[in-house]
């Protein structure tokens, strides 16, 4: 007999509004296998467990949207977000015991919709490692091999969905860290397009890369998710167009015969490329041929110099962080290395390195304007070992090993586009590889219906890690 998280999000929610479970029965639950497993695979910093049973106990009463198909449904906070009243420490030790009096805006969008938070996942230092492994928590983990990572930056969150301690969960990615743990963590990871999910109320990101999003273990539960997310609110810079209809509903839609680009060379970093990739790309492609689209090969988008922009803007950006003053020795040394870099950037050279990074991305998505939808692999390797890719005691190193782990993900945050990874591959000692597709900017619509099929064609929900 199925135990309940052995049920998708939305059949959960489904639970939950016919009266055969309650909101607080699927919080006791999880939190029992929190309490079991968290530590064992990273997955939260800070568990909010009598708020969670406060929450669940109000949600039978029908406070916030109980139309909602996630109404009541467990799910986590990544701890880069604002949660009011609850410790957000941002991955570093120079926010211990923060705790903030407002909460982000896609933490609201979450509260509305009636779902239940059971704390907040791990994240590294500020976000900014594809490597999620903190001072103020265990390093996450990828409960295929626990000696293996989880990803980063997006990493607890990804662990704690594919260990079973939440069905869904909420994300962010700057870079690729919704993508890198879904590929780690044999999940469905979606970054949306730029301006689809408010970025209030700090909107700390000026250069547009960052989003948050969902992750999921199936397509219709991520795609419920990023419509209890997605929305702009009073004040954004900037929005993605409205769509027509719920992106859930997009999943029952077919895409059509699709015009799908292809290009397996490494971006950002002169990277090997590990044989399972390779072969999880090119089984992908087969997929998508099978299922009556067309695949051709391209040309790379992005030019070798827009590298160099990427890192500027992106050191730039790590110099925003919230660290109080005088905490500076407490900063990892990854952080503190591109803090100095980033401190080496003059206002103008800046400005010119954003005007710079949008032209890149417009000749990039003039390039690509002629397909539908773009497929990569998601990393150049299956998940690698715990403290594989760190290097405290040499910073630059670390990033370029960041680099060559992660060589496509960055091209979608600068472009704007949506992106999903899919975990379609296995290695034959079982670890997850995921693949990248892009769509169109604003059309995630198209993307998830073309995920749906994809899954549909080839379902993973059911392959599940040994501690499930």
């Amino acid at each position: 007999m199925a135990e309940l998280h052995d049920l998708t999000a939305l059949e959960q929610g489904a639970l939950v509004r016919s009266g055969q479970v309650s909101s607080l029965d699927l919080v006791e639950h999880y939190l029992a296998r929190v309490a079991r497993l968290s530590d064992t695979v990273g997955a939260f910093v800070t568990v909010t467990d009598d708020l969670a049973r406060r929450q669940a106990t109000l949600a039978s009463t029908g406070v916030g949207d109980a139309g909602s198909p996630l109404y009541g449904v467990p799910t986590a906070i990544k701890d880069l977000n604002l949660t009011a009243g609850v410790r957000t420490e941002f991955g570093s030790a120079t926010m211990a015991g923060h705790v903030p009096e407002v909460s982000d805006e896609v933490v609201l969008r979450i509260e509305r919709a009636g779902m239940i938070s059971l704390g907040k996942t791990t994240t590294p230092e500020f976000g900014s490692p594809c490597y999620t492994e903190p001072d103020n928590a265990p390093a996450a983990r990828t409960p295929w091999d626990l000696e293996r990572m989880a990803g980063g930056s997006s990493g607890g969150a990804a662990a704690a969905v594919a260990a079973g301690l939440v069905p869904v969960a909420q994300g962010s990615d700057g870079g690729g860290s919704i993508r890198i743990p879904a590929s780690c963590c044999g999940l469905f990871g979606l970054k949306p397009s730029r301006g689809r999910i408010s970025g209030g109320p700090m909107y700390g990101d000026p250069v547009g890369l960052g989003t948050a999003g969902p992750l999921a273990r199936t397509v219709r539960d991520a795609a419920a998710l990023l419509d209890v997310m997605a929305g702009p609110a009073v004040g954004d810079p900037f929005w993605a167009p409205p769509q027509q209809g719920s992106f859930l509903s997009a999943c029952d839609e077919p895409p059509g015969r699709l015009r799908i680009a292809r290009f397996v060379e490494p971006l950002i970093a002169e990277a090997p490329v590990h044989p399972e990739v390779v072969a999880a790309y090119e089984d992908a492609s087969r997929l998508l041929v099978s299922l009556g689209h067309d695949v051709e090969d391209v040309a790379v988008p992005v030019p070798p110099e827009a590298v160099g922009t990427f890192e500027t803007c992106w050191a730039v950006l790590t110099t925003l962080s919230p660290a109080p003053a005088g905490t500076e020795d407490r900063l990892r040394p990854l952080t503190r290395w591109l803090q100095e870099r980033g401190r080496g950037v003059s206002g103008p050279q800046f400005g010119l390195a954003v005007g710079e990074l949008r032209r890149i991305a417009a000749r990039a998505l003039a390039a690509l304007a002629p397909y539908d939808a773009v497929l990569t692999p998601t990393l150049a390797q299956p998940p690698l070992r715990i403290g594989e890719i760190r290097d405290d005691g040499d910073p630059a190193r670390d990033f370029e090993n960041q680099k060559a782990f992660t060589p496509w993900t960055s091209a979608w945050n600068l472009t704007g586009m949506p992106a999903v990874s899919l975990p379609l591959h296995r290695t034959p000692e079982g670890l997850p590889v995921g693949v990248m597709i892009a769509a169109r900017p604003a059309q995630e619509r198209l993307l998830l219906a073309l995920s749906a099929q994809v899954e549909a064609a080839a379902p993973w929900e059911d392959v599940k890690p040994n501690c499930w």
